[in-house]
């Protein structure tokens, strides 16, 4: 498999990202990377590893795109950017997927003007899978269309339905509808008739979840428009920041504290890594007619190398192809 690499894209950029491939190269097989960005700088970067250099080449692009630039002007103006350059390795199938951890919005941008949307798909949309309580879950938007109709929610359920089922092994995934109370007749115009397509259709659909209900991991595919989700989102990260701020805080602020998260540092430990984004690499934007992954901006080597194990997974389980045969299924009923 050939992976494009945004070398630039991502807070901690190029350091980590060629780090993490390089721990990808060491722990998969069958692997092979092209990485785009200013050649002097990658090649200095890489000069501190040994690796087989016929697994990784360099292809040079001189701009790179901010996450402060406007997306689409940034991917119209900016062909000779990380970005620009790695989605048209995509395009013309010299590689079988990208991962970027710069501008999601740009990334959108490109992912849909550049590699493009799979045919019958009206709305490609942002599906990371998050940590909850009891399991993981899926949220289907988080920001890719602040704007939708009700057939667009449909197809997200029927996208995360498939990526949940073929990427975290679980038969039939539970899907809720994201709404401000349990009811069928809460909400407004989109999540009612929404809700009226899904209970139609062959999902495993078992209605309206409010946000409360969210973090338990109960329900495994959450559909919802893009503004939601991106609320969701980042209200969920928000909250986890704070609590783990807070319980540091607390523990430190005596003797008597400090000997008890001593005692219960294997404990806290273990909930930092059940709600930490690293695990999971990245988010998938599901839709566009190839393999793209959004890692977090401030991903480290850890979290890119993770989404790489999901492009190798998303590409092993044939996701795209499947998506389209849903599609027809969805265009008969």
């Amino acid at each position: 498999m050939i992976i494009a690499v945004d070398g630039m894209g991502g807070d901690l950029a190029p350091k980590e990202v060629i780090a993490g491939c390089i721990e990808a190269l060491n722990e998969f097989k069958d692997l092979k990377f092209l990485i785009t960005g200013p050649e002097d700088l990658l090649n200095k970067e890489l000069s501190n590893y040994e690796y087989d250099k016929n697994l990784l080449s360099i292809i040079d692009a001189k701009e790179v795109i901010s996450s402060n630039e406007p997306p689409v002007m940034a991917i119209r103006k900016k062909k000779d950017s990380s970005l620009n350059k790695a989605l048209n390795l995509v395009k013309s199938k010299e590689a079988d997927a990208i991962i970027s951890a710069g501008s999601t919005g740009a990334f959108m941008a490109g992912a849909l003007f550049i590699v493009g949307r799979i045919k019958g798909i009206d709305r490609p949309a942002l599906a990371p899978i998050m940590p909850g309580k009891n399991s993981p879950f899926m949220i289907i938007d988080v920001g890719a269309n602040a704007e939708c109709k009700p057939d667009n929610l449909l197809q997200f359920a029927s996208m995360g339905k498939i990526y949940f089922e073929k990427i975290l092994k679980k038969d039939n995934p539970s899907v809720g509808l994201i709404n401000i109370g349990a009811e069928e007749e809460k909400g407004n115009e989109l999540t009612k008739a929404a809700y009226t397509l899904l209970k139609e259709s062959n999902l495993n659909f078992i209605g309206n979840v409010e946000p409360r209900d969210i973090p338990t991991g109960d329900v495994n595919v959450l559909v919802c428009d893009g503004f939601v989700g991106n609320t969701v989102l980042k209200m969920y990260e928000g909250t986890a920041f704070n609590i783990f701020n807070i319980l540091k805080e607390e523990i430190m602020s005596s003797f008597s504290t400090k000997i008890g998260g001593a005692l219960l540092k294997p404990v806290f430990k273990n909930i930092k890594k059940k709600f930490d984004y690293k695990e999971y690499g990245g988010a998938a934007f599901l839709g566009v007619n190839g393999i793209c992954v959004k890692a977090h901006g401030s991903s480290d080597k850890r979290a890119f190398k993770n989404a790489v194990r999901q492009c190798i997974n998303y590409h092993n389980n044939n996701i795209i192809e499947l998506i389209k045969e849903e599609l027809i299924s969805l265009n008969e009923a």
